[in-house]
């Protein structure tokens, strides 16, 4: 799986995204940024960010992924 892969499953998995991707393709990290967010305990983003990415995580696709899930207004 590649870095663009994930990244296009993250953006339509989260509404309003901006996704940033680093590593390899079963290995890696991701910084989501979304006003879906807002409100939304740092587990919750965590949860709805994943959940986009379940299905591969599960087929052992995809091993590891860090996630940071941010408001824009965090990004600030």
């Amino acid at each position: 799986m590649t870095l663009a892969e994930i990244q296009a499953k993250l953006e339509t998995g989260v509404e309003g995204s901006t996704v940033t991707m680093e590593g390899d393709g079963c290995n890696c990290s991701t910084l989501v940024v979304s006003p879906v967010f807002v409100g939304m305990s740092l587990l919750a983003r965590q949860k709805m960010v994943l959940a986009a990415v379940r299905a591969d995580i599960d087929s052992g696709e995809l091993h590891a992924l860090s996630i940071k899930a941010r408001t824009p207004e965090e990004m600030t």
